[in-house]
C-alpha cells in the first residue's frame, strides 16, 4: 500500500498595532484565509510608537503616536505569562475588541483611555491592565516583540508586517479587505513570492483609504 503524506500546512504570523488601519485591514483579509486555506496564524505585537519614537514627524501624528502606547502595552501585560496557545488567542480577541472599536466605530485614537477600559471589561480581563497604559512595566516585552518583526523584515517598514512561512514582507497593504476565494488567491501569491529565492519587493503609490465594509 502506497502512503500519502499529509499537506503541510502553511504558517503566517502577523505583526499589528491595532491602531494602524492598514493593519487591520490585513488581519481582516487574514481571517478570510484561516478559512479557505490550510493556514496556522500567528499574531504578534509590534508598535507605531516604538518604529517613531526618534523620528521628525508633524505635530498631529506624534501627538497620536504618543497616545499609542496603550493598546499595545495593555495586550503585552495581558498576555505575559500565559502559554503561547493562549496567548496567541487572546492577543487575537484583545486585538478585535480594539480594532472595532477604533476602526469600525470610527472612534479613532482620541480617546483611547476609554477605550482600553472597555476592551478590559468586556473580555473579563483583570481590571489592573487599565493602570498599564500609561505605565513602562512591560516596554522591554514590547520592544522585543516589535525589535522581532524589524528582525525578520528588516529597516524602513511600517505595519502591518508578515511572516510568510518564515519569509517577512511589510504588507500586504489591501482595501477593502478580499473575500473567500479572493483571500486564498492573494495568499497564494504571497506564498508565492515567499518562496523565491531573492524576491524582496512589489509597490505602487496608493489611491485608496482602508474600506471597512
Amino acid at each position: 500500500m502506497t502512503q500519502t503524506t499529509a499537506p503541510s500546512r502553511d504558517r503566517a504570523e502577523m505583526f499589528f498595532d491595532p491602531v494602524c488601519p492598514w493593519a487591520w485591514m490585513t488581519s481582516r483579509w487574514m481571517m478570510q484565509v484561516e478559512q479557505v486555506r490550510d493556514l496556522d496564524v500567528t499574531w504578534s505585537v509590534m508598535s507605531l510608537s516604538v518604529l517613531n519614537e526618534h523620528r521628525h514627524l508633524d505635530e498631529g501624528y506624534r501627538e497620536m503616536l504618543d497616545r499609542s502606547w496603550g493598546p499595545v502595552r495593555v495586550i503585552v501585560a495581558a498576555t505575559q505569562g500565559l502559554a503561547e496557545d493562549e496567548a496567541n488567542l487572546l492577543r487575537k480577541r484583545m486585538y478585535d475588541a480594539f480594532g472595532q472599536r477604533i476602526h469600525l466605530d470610527h472612534r479613532g485614537t482620541e480617546h483611547l483611555d476609554q477605550i482600553i477600559d472597555e476592551v478590559v471589561d468586556e473580555l473579563g480581563l483583570d481590571p489592573a491592565l487599565k493602570e498599564v497604559a500609561g505605565r513602562d512595566d512591560v516596554d522591554e516585552a514590547l520592544r522585543a516583540s516589535h525589535q522581532r518583526a524589524i528582525d525578520l523584515v528588516g529597516d524602513d517598514v511600517g505595519t502591518p508586517v508578515i511572516s510568510v512561512n518564515d519569509v517577512a514582507f511589510f504588507g500586504p497593504v489591501v482595501t477593502p479587505a478580499p473575500k473567500g476565494e479572493a483571500a486564498g488567491r492573494l495568499w497564494d501569491g504571497c506564498v508565492l513570492v515567499a518562496g523565491t529565492p531573492g524576491f524582496y519587493e512589489l509597490k505602487r503609490t496608493r489611491e485608496a483609504h482602508p474600506d471597512f465594509s
